[in-house]
């Protein structure tokens, strides 16, 4: 198997072990892998970027632009400023909810991502995943970072089974919020499916 694979988001929202499972599962069916995380003030919401490169075509752990085969992006203006490093047939699933700047409360520019769905809509096979609605049943929307991997490996597209990265988060998740993470994971990948 041969895939390149971004995620981006903000420090807190759970990029790093996203990046860490898909890597781990990848292993696990016995494939080269490269990964590499870009942390920026990330403990102050700053940009994080993981790279994860599966198969013997990667020599180096940095996605070289327009190679990603997709881009999970838990912040619409983080997917819109990865988006160079996607393929022209690559997906982008994106998190709907915007995860507003410190820069926008100095500022009040109404930033609510809108306008960048809107953009990815018209550049790329984009996918819409709305956190809020995804997690509400876990009663917290820190679980996407795994049922964002739900819907990747639901697509058919992440080139992971579903049970392998099932066998990672149990490996990789403290045992208090394991139940309530497989269960975000299980939703992520039904809505994957449709």
């Amino acid at each position: 198997m041969e895939k390149d694979i971004m995620i981006c988001g903000v420090g807190g929202q759970g990029t790093v072990l996203a990046s860490k499972i898909i890597a781990a599962a990848a292993m696990q069916m016995g494939e080269t892998v490269h990964s590499a995380e870009t942390i920026g003030m990330a403990q102050r919401g700053g940009p994080v970027t993981s790279h994860v490169r599966i198969g013997e075509r990667a020599y180096s752990p940095l996605i070289p632009l327009g190679n990603a085969d997709m881009l999970l992006a838990f912040e619409p203006a983080e997917a819109v400023r990865n988006l160079q490093y996607l393929k022209k047939d690559g997906l982008v699933i994106v998190n709907r909810v915007a995860t507003k700047p410190v820069t926008e409360s100095l500022q009040e520019t109404g930033y609510d991502g809108k306008e960048m769905l809107a953009y990815l809509q018209q550049k790329c096979d984009c996918l819409i995943v709305d956190a809020n609605d995804l997690c509400r049943t876990l009663g917290s929307v820190r679980y996407f970072n795994i049922a964002i991997l739900g819907v990747a490996a639901g697509t058919q597209r992440l080139g992971i089974e579903a049970e392998t990265i099932l066998k990672e988060i149990e490996n990789r998740v403290p045992a208090r919020f394991l139940e309530k993470n497989k269960a975000a994971f299980l939703a992520g990948l039904q809505l994957g499916k449709n």
